[in-house]
């Protein structure tokens, strides 16, 4: 075989494999040919964390509690906004996540107290006393992990790859689609359950050193 008659077959071949590769894009086969393509415009994610502003709320329902225990009910939010990069290929368009910018916190407390203690009295503010320990504990526990909250998040956002699509109006699409994929990183869910775990050791600890000793007071 001539050296030309090889040039000659090598150029059919790669016209052929070009075809073929645009062929399995427009068609929908895109997860090995059209993932490759678009690695190339991978992104390194920028991760900023913010910490909502927490709002607390005190009620007295019309239920009965017990007399000694109040209750708090803890809002935790975690919302994640992405930033992407659109970059235009030869055969459609490559989306990149660019950026995380996430709110990961609670945002309200509601405090619980028996009816039976009258608003501002002794009783009544020994409870609330209480209950604010266990919000300081809360708040403790976003504090304690805001490393491993960023560890976790950029080893998430990192893994994500960059999509391919056939046109700008799947853009919205491929956004939700990549937003998906990074909170269902095992990563993003073990820290979640981290700080489930937390708050339910820090809450008990709380309560297994409480002697209601000011309470008991109040009560005489």
């Amino acid at each position: 075989m001539s050296l030309n008659t090889l040039k000659s077959n090598l150029a059919e071949m790669y016209r052929s494999f070009k075809f073929l590769a645009i062929f399995l894009c427009l068609s929908g086969i895109h997860n090995i040919v059209c993932a490759n393509e678009c690695s190339a415009y991978k992104i390194k994610p920028k991760i900023v964390i913010d910490i909502p502003k927490w709002n607390k709320d005190v009620i007295q329902p019309h239920e009965s509690m017990e007399l000694l225990h109040g209750n708090v009910v803890a809002t935790l939010v975690d919302n994640y906004d992405i930033n992407t990069d659109i970059t235009y290929v030869e055969d459609g368009i490559c989306v990149s996540l660019k950026s995380v910018y996430a709110t990961i916190g609670y945002n309200d407390f509601l405090v619980k107290i028996d009816k039976r203690h009258k608003k501002n009295s002794c009783s009544y503010n020994a409870i609330l006393n209480h209950e604010n320990e266990h919000i300081d504990a809360y708040l403790s526990v976003i504090d304690d992990n805001k490393v491993a909250l960023h560890e976790a998040l950029y080893a998430a956002a990192d893994s994500v790859m960059p999509l391919f699509i056939h046109d700008a109006g799947e853009i919205d699409w491929a956004i939700e689609k990549l937003n998906k994929e990074l909170q269902s990183h095992p990563d993003i869910i073990l820290i979640k359950q981290k700080i489930h775990a937390d708050e339910e050791i820090k809450n008990k600890n709380i309560d297994i050193v409480e002697d209601y000793s000011e309470l008991k007071k109040c009560l005489k």
